[in-house]
């Protein structure tokens, strides 16, 4: 298995200034960590100057992971909030930095071969990191894109699975539904929804006419039946896309299919509404254990608001935040 391709960093050199800057034109990134505005840049590059910045008050052998490591690899990421703490691992038992917005941990294996010219740690314990605090919905999303760029080495994920360290069983939940053929996060979600409800679906099936012409390709097709299902995200409202949407459509009627299109608010607001779609379609009856094992999956993930609560009250714990909004 061919290891992360690096992308090349594009954006500025690395311009953090450490110390207390007391004028304009700067931003902070941490305590006494700064870094000079500068207008134009995208927020990959913006993103990037930040861990170089943190690289100032991290140890030389220290690599990025968990959900910093993967969103440097390009991996699909859950419904992540809009701040996170940057992650961190170092090398052995040494004092570890703390600092908000920063979380660090112990380095188990060497780093993997940097991205963006930014150290980074293997993908296989990027997916240790994130299991030990996210939900196994968030993991499996994580999981899916991880497979589908080949940036899983088999033997190596073997081996952590085959550990007893934290974080272990979340992940292996997590791999055992994981798939390479799911092209977003989303699509991840509606696979697992019909797995959770007993719908038994083939991800990115060819879809072919009477003569066995393909006539196009399903996010879900229904084993046994002529249903396609497929995640109708906000790119379906443009015109251009609904034009696209009908002539395909139109095409797959012709071919006997039947497309249902899902929201991802379908999926995490209104299960039992979609579910029970689901059930009077294939003409079963309908099950309330099967929803209520969807919903523990959600509640447990970023996509609940009593999920995303949990994990960010942990993080906050983990880099010493303090609130005193209520103090004064």
């Amino acid at each position: 298995m061919d290891s992360p391709q690096p992308s090349p960093y594009d954006g500025p050199p690395d311009d953090a200034i450490r110390g207390e800057i007391r004028q304009s034109g700067f931003r902070r990134v941490s305590h006494g960590l700064f870094l000079p505005l500068r207008n134009g840049l995208s927020t990959e590059v913006e993103f990037q100057r930040d861990l170089l910045a943190w690289r100032h008050v991290l140890p030389p052998t220290a690599v990025f992971t968990h959900l910093t490591g993967a969103r440097l690899l390009g991996w699909q990421l859950p419904h992540v909030p809009e701040q996170v703490p940057t992650f961190a691992a170092v090398e052995g038992d040494r004092s570890r930095p703390r600092r908000p917005g920063l979380i660090c941990s112990r380095l188990v294996r060497p780093a993997n071969p940097d991205a963006a010219g930014i150290p980074i740690e293997l993908p296989e314990e990027i997916l240790l990191r994130a299991s030990r605090d996210l939900g196994t919905l968030d993991v499996t999303v994580m999981a899916d894109s991880a497979r589908r760029l080949g940036h899983i080495d088999p033997k190596r994920m073997a081996e952590v699975l085959g550990s007893r360290r934290p974080g272990v069983a979340t992940l292996r939940r997590a791999w055992l539904w994981s798939s390479p053929k799911a092209d977003s996060g989303p699509e991840t979600i509606l696979r697992l929804f019909h797995e959770v409800i007993d719908v038994a679906v083939e991800p990115q099936a060819l879809l072919r006419d009477d003569d066995g012409r393909v006539v196009g390709r399903a996010d879900l097709l229904v084993m046994g039946t002529p249903f396609v299902h497929e995640y109708d995200g906000a790119h379906h409202l443009a015109r251009r896309q609904q034009s696209v949407d009908l002539r395909r459509g139109r095409g797959l009627g012709a071919a006997a299919y039947e497309r249902r299109g899902f929201t991802l608010d379908d999926l995490i607001t209104h299960p039992i509404v979609a579910m029970h779609e689901i059930d009077r379609a294939l003409g079963r009856p309908h099950k309330l254990v099967r929803l209520t094992r969807w919903r523990r999956l959600v509640e447990n993930s970023l996509y609940s608001e009593v999920g995303r609560q949990r994990i960010l009250n942990r993080w906050k714990r983990l880099t010493g935040f303090t609130d005193w909004s209520r103090t004064a």
